[in-house]
């Protein structure tokens, strides 16, 4: 069974930084794709970032040139960097997997960290 646990989040005040964690536990192999997702409050939850296993990444076009997503292949770890932290940015952040490789068919998800960013 496959687990994936965030951790890293917390609180910042604007033009800060926080990295956030995700730690992918179980049968999650092969050509699998890893993601970031984010849901600010009264909001739809929406895409932030995604890289597959061999280092292809996208990243939202609100995040561009602040967030970088990353991965280490050996230990099944998926980070994210967030710089030049907005308040926008504020939400639950969700790790993701997608076994199919494609970063388009998440199946796997983690149970969430919170970002609050303050002006």
């Amino acid at each position: 069974q496959v687990q994936l646990v965030e951790s890293g989040g917390g609180s910042a005040e604007a033009g800060g930084s926080l990295s956030l964690t995700c730690a992918v536990l179980g049968p999650l192999y092969g050509s699998r794709c890893l993601g970031w997702f984010r849901q600010p409050p009264g909001k739809a939850r929406e895409r932030v970032a995604a890289i597959d296993r061999y280092g292809s990444s996208d990243v939202a076009d609100s995040v561009k040139g602040r967030f970088t997503i990353s991965q280490d292949i050996a230990k099944n770890i998926l980070y994210l960097q967030m710089n030049g932290l907005k308040p926008e940015d504020t939400g639950m952040y969700f790790c993701a997997g997608d076994p199919s490789g494609t970063c388009n068919a998440f199946q796997h998800w983690g149970r969430g960290t919170q970002v609050t960013v303050s002006s």
